[in-house]
């Protein structure tokens, strides 16, 4: 007999009733019919799954801090030429 497939909406459901709601994982194992070594692995794997967004969201501001400081220079530049320019005529 092979082990069970169970979906990923399944496991983070299951792994939800444990991080969200509080219940115990002994409980959860045994209403789901699932062992508890399994809801840990889980729960692991969704962990490191989290962990990899939290660097997308570090990233993600740092490149929109980069941005502003592109668009900033981009602008004293716009300026300084004009400015230039104008007295050259």
């Amino acid at each position: 007999m092979g082990k069970p497939n169970f979906s990923d909406e399944f496991k983070r459901d299951a792994v939800a009733q444990i991080t969200e709601r509080g219940y115990p994982v002994a409980e959860v194992s045994e209403r789901l019919g699932v062992s508890q070594h399994s809801l840990y692995a889980w729960k692991r794997q969704l962990a490191k799954v989290v962990s990899g967004d939290a660097g997308k969201d570090a990233e993600i501001r740092q490149l929109k801090r980069e941005l502003a400081r592109v668009t900033e220079e981009r602008d004293i530049l716009k300026k300084a030429t004009a400015y230039f320019v104008r007295d050259a005529k």
